[in-house]
């Protein structure tokens, strides 16, 4: 158990059992008080910025700090939220860690990612609580 946890951690995925397994992880490895969900790019960024059904802020945390975002997904995928999400204002990109977790093998894809300026971490899928708790670590020492 990790004595300090991530106030919150976006999960951006289309999938919901996937969606059902990785909340399970995170509750598992005990690092987030928060999990929230965004079954597309649109979402997340609506998410982000408070925008569409995320506009009452009881609906929302304030600002995650972990972003767990898929590629593939419909009406706005992760590389179509990655150039949307460059475009956001510094202060509310600041401090947030964005990890692709992907089931793809593609290692264009990956080098795509960690190309981007905005990929943190690219993961392949599904997570687990070894793999979070590396992704903790790297990130926010003080909490390992």
């Amino acid at each position: 158990m990790m004595q300090n946890k991530l106030n919150c951690i976006l999960l951006v995925d289309d999938d919901e059992p996937t969606n059902f397994l990785h909340r399970r992880v995170i509750e598992k490895a005990e690092c987030a008080e928060r999990i929230d969900i965004a079954e597309s790019g649109r979402e997340a960024l609506d998410y982000l910025c408070g925008l569409g059904r995320f506009a009452d802020p009881a609906s929302r945390c304030p600002r995650p700090d972990l972003v767990l975002l898929d590629i593939n997904m419909p009406h706005m995928d992760g590389w179509e939220f990655m150039a949307e999400y460059r475009k956001l204002p510094p202060e509310q990109k600041a401090g947030l860690v964005i990890a692709m977790l992907t089931t793809s093998l593609n290692p264009d894809d990956e080098r795509r990612a960690r190309d981007s300026g905005v990929v943190d971490e690219f993961m392949i899928k599904p997570l687990t609580v070894k793999m979070m708790t590396a992704l903790i670590a790297r990130h926010w020492p003080q909490m390992a």
